[in-house]
């Protein structure tokens, strides 16, 4: 059960991240690499994410279903 709860933290943590990007690309106008450095951390929280799903459907904490199962 805590398995599902770290997905959707870090799902809110990649939408973050998200919006502090886009929030930089705004105010700081290229000047600075804030906006670069907020993507950088999304794409490694999505990669974190991905391993972590694989890991836990190797050990049988999550089971993929259809769109409908059933």
């Amino acid at each position: 059960m805590i398995i599902k709860y770290l997905i959707v933290a870090l799902l809110i943590a990649i939408m973050i991240s998200l919006g502090s990007g886009l929030y930089f690309m705004f105010t700081d106008k290229g000047q600075t690499k804030r906006m670069v450095n907020s993507l950088t951390v999304r794409v490694a929280l999505s990669v974190l994410l991905f391993v972590l799903l694989f890991i836990a459907w190797y050990f049988g904490l999550i089971q993929p279903h259809g769109v409908m199962p059933g």
